[in-house]
């Protein structure tokens, strides 16, 4: 794949909610994909490249990196009735304590902000993510919340997704 530039204005710094996460909730086969991360405030992609630097007898320092871990954590993510990915992952989690299918679950990542505006922009899809709920509750008087932690993993496949009236497609390039 060529370098991608960014589709957004120049001199401008682009806007956070061009970069989303999305979980299958439909089919392997027939993906539906559904944007996690509403009502959360802050969230980041974190890479852990396993950094590891040497020094040889001659004090020269080496470093050497491999594939990055990726890891993202949604918090509070408070239970709404419309997001489909909650219900998903509560389903899973709370309600089977599934292990085995929230260790293997289907992501994909946007970036909203390179490529072709909403046509073909760049997009990245991991196979088995682990989407792992970390608590459920919240304050008296307050809206339930359930963290969750999502470690990016299985096959990695890069292509772009377009996006049409909330309808995500992603394409393998």
């Amino acid at each position: 794949m060529a370098d991608l530039t960014f589709n957004t204005t120049a001199g401008q710094t682009v806007a956070r909610e061009l970069l989303v996460a999305y979980l299958n909730t439909g089919a392997s086969g027939e993906p539906v994909w559904s944007p996690i991360g509403k009502r959360v405030e802050d969230s980041s992609e974190e890479l852990d490249w396993g950094e590891e630097s040497k020094q040889d007898i001659f004090g020269n320092t080496y470093t050497t990196l491999k594939k990055p871990t990726i890891t993202q954590t949604f918090d509070p993510c408070e239970l709404d009735s419309g997001d489909k990915a909650q219900e998903k992952i509560w389903n899973l989690a709370i309600k089977d304590q599934n292990a085995q299918a929230l260790a293997n679950l289907d992501m994909l990542i946007v970036h909203l902000y390179a490529g072709t505006e909403d046509t073909a922009v760049f997009a990245e899809r991991y196979s088995a993510c682990s989407v792992k709920p970390s608590g459920l509750g919240g304050e008296g008087g307050g809206n339930i919340g359930m963290p969750i932690d999502v470690t990016y993993g299985g096959t990695r496949a890069t292509g772009t997704a377009s996006v049409s009236d909330g309808t995500v497609t992603f394409t393998a390039g």
